[in-house]
Order: structure tokens, then sequence, then C-alpha cells
């Protein structure tokens, strides 16, 4: 991976990414790596080729650990070990995902609350954990993924789009409820990225060009470009930010 942009302060720091195994986490788990960070991650499926390359790359393996994140308790058990093998967490990335599409009509309690468990429900407990980590060190930074789905009004997923606008208020509150503690909580909210899932199972060129158009920027958004931003965040470079949902979508929404 090539970045304009070094991190200095990211090296020797403990990261623990949700979801760092594929998609855009896999390259979130580079991006770490390949400035000195220790970083940990869960994963339901293997991710061992993953760590292998990377070991290779950057002389620094990450810590893959497979979890899946709907338990809380199999999650804080990884959070747990990751602090043994790498210190206090000082970079909390919540990452996990689930965007499958889904209709109003036949969806049952229970498919609801697996789309909560899975979108949102995480966010809170993991940076619940890792607080007095950061409270010891003095200092930390979580890192919310969110959405710019919610902020179009996109149909196809109402649940998918609940968990993402209720993500951005919990960074809000967790920003306040962490601050004095020198603990900054953001969000980040990216537009369509194209993984390698979206190009598989969405992705069509009507509604890619159709997409593209309504952007600033007339280019595909690719998962690296996700990186620096995320970086951004974790670094003390963005140590006066907080409380904000950063937007990452080639011009599509505006905050402010």
């Amino acid at each position: 991976m090539k970045l304009d942009a070094h991190f200095e302060d990211l090296k020797g720091q403990s990261v623990f990414i949700t979801g760092g195994g594929s998609g855009i986490g896999a390259w979130l788990t580079e991006g770490f790596v390949a400035q000195g960070a220790k970083v940990a991650f869960v994963q339901r499926s293997d991710a061992t080729e993953l760590c292998d390359r990377l070991e290779a790359s950057y002389k620094n393996r990450p810590l893959f650990m497979a979890c899946d994140i709907t338990d809380v308790d199999a999650l804080r058990a990884t959070i747990r070990q990751a602090r043994e093998a790498h210190g206090p967490i000082t970079v909390l990335v919540n990452n996990a995902a689930s965007d499958n599409r889904h209709d109003l009509d036949a969806f049952t309690v229970d498919d609801w609350d697996k789309a909560i468990n899975i979108n949102l429900r995480p966010h809170f407990f993991t940076a619940q954990e890792v607080a007095s980590d950061m409270r010891q060190a003095g200092f930390g930074s979580i890192i919310n993924f969110s959405s710019i789905s919610y902020m179009m009004g996109n149909a196809g997923y109402p649940a998918y789009v609940t968990s993402k606008s209720a993500i951005t208020g919990l960074t809000r509150g967790l920003a306040r409820e962490l601050g004095p503690d020198n603990i900054r909580v953001n969000a980040l909210m990216p537009g369509w990225v194209l993984t390698d899932r979206q190009r598989e199972l969405w992705v069509t060129p009507e509604a890619l060009k159709d997409h593209i158009e309504r952007q600033c920027l007339k280019a595909e958004i690719l998962p690296e470009d996700i990186v620096a931003p995320t970086l951004f965040l974790a670094s003390s470079a963005s140590r006066m930010m907080t409380s904000q949902a950063m937007v990452v979508d080639g011009g599509v929404v505006v905050t402010g």
C-alpha cells in the first residue's frame, strides 16, 4: 500500500478493528500495519492469508481473532486478548457491518434484532471495553463507521439505514461522555465504496453511472480511499476533532 501521508504517532499504538479481514476492513488493517501500529482485528471468516501477506510485506504481523461480533462476551474476550498482546488499546475502529438488502413486509423481529446486533450494538460495547485503556493511556480515538445511506434516504435496507443513523447519535453521545478523558469519538461516513462484495452483489453499469453523476468528483470510490481518512482520525493530526461525522463520498451529501 502506498499512501501520500504518514502518521508517525501511530507507530507502536495498539489498534483494534472489527471486521478487519475483508472488504474495507482489510485495507484498514493494512493501513495501520503500514504505519507500524500493533493491530488486532476480528473477523468471522479465516484471515490467516491476509496476516501472512502483511507480515511478509511489512514485517509486522497483525493479530487475527475469529469472532462473531453479535456475541458480546466473545467480542470482549478478543479485546482482552488484544490488550494482553499489544498493551492498552488506544485506537478502536468499529468497521464491521452487514448491508444485506431486505424489504419491509417480510422482515421479522429476529431479522431486526440480528441486523441491530451486527450494525450497532458492537459499537457501544467495544467502546465500553476500551475506555479504561484509553483513560490509562491519557488519550484515545474511537472511529465508528457509519454511512451516507441514511443521509441520502436510501430504500432497500431500512434496518441498515436505521443502524447507521444511530451510530452517528452514539458517536456524539460518547464524544461528550469521554471527552474529559481526552478520548475522541468520530464517525466516518463512506459513500458507495466499490469493494468486491459490492461489485458482486449490487453494482450494475447503470446504477454506478447514476451514482457517480451525483458525486462532485466523477470517479469510483475504492476501499483504499477510506484508509487515509481513518488514519487521520486515529492520529494526533486530528487531535481537536471529536463528535464529528466526516464524509468521504466524492461529494454526494453535505454536512454543516
